[in-house]
């Protein structure tokens, strides 16, 4: 794999000298942020969710509709371009992941760390409903002792922040979490 450039992984947990969880254990040690799709005749939610435990990032069974399959993939590669280029373009506003900021025009927002992560993961994946437990987890960490009011407070905060700009906004899904629903 050193040899060449991968941008993606497609695999089948049916594999021969190595299944398909194995093999994605192997590459999450090896490269952490490369895209992987997982593919297989097992149906059980069981199967799909060793699959997630171990990193997979997407999981399909098969018969595959190949056009779906082809959507999963562009999606896949466009969240790891995000990730990799650690900026997000929304219109004429750019979150800059390094710098904490976000721009639009000639206005640069410098955010408080946190808030800033927040903001960035419910737009990284518009449409997409994050949980206050994913959210808590991946921005304050697993073993944090903040509690759910900490989301409350900073999505508060970004709504206020982001008023009227008409890019974006924050919504909240009732008894699930929050998305971000891109408006241009």
């Amino acid at each position: 794999m050193d040899a060449e450039h991968i941008d993606l992984v497609v695999l089948d947990i049916m594999m021969p000298k190595m299944d398909g969880y194995e093999f994605t254990k192997t590459l999450r040690n090896v490269k952490n942020d490369l895209p992987i799709l997982m593919v297989s005749a097992k149906q059980l939610p069981a199967d799909r969710k060793q699959g997630f435990l171990v990193g997979t990032d997407d999981f399909m069974t098969k018969p595959v509709d190949e056009e779906e399959m082809l959507l999963r993939i562009k999606a896949l590669l466009r969240r790891a371009k995000i990730a990799c280029e650690h900026k997000i373009e929304i219109g004429d506003v750019t979150l800059d992941y390094d710098a904490l900021s976000v721009t639009k025009g000639d206005e640069v927002q410098i955010l408080p760390q946190k808030e800033f992560q927040l903001l960035y993961k419910l737009l990284s994946d518009p449409g997409r409903i994050f949980t206050r437990i994913q959210l808590m987890d991946e921005i304050w960490g697993a073993e944090s002792d903040t509690g759910w009011e900490t989301i409350t407070v900073h999505i508060g905060r970004l709504r206020k922040r982001f008023e009227g700009w008409p890019e974006f906004e924050i919504e909240s899904v009732r008894g699930l979490g929050y998305k971000a629903v891109k408006k241009v």
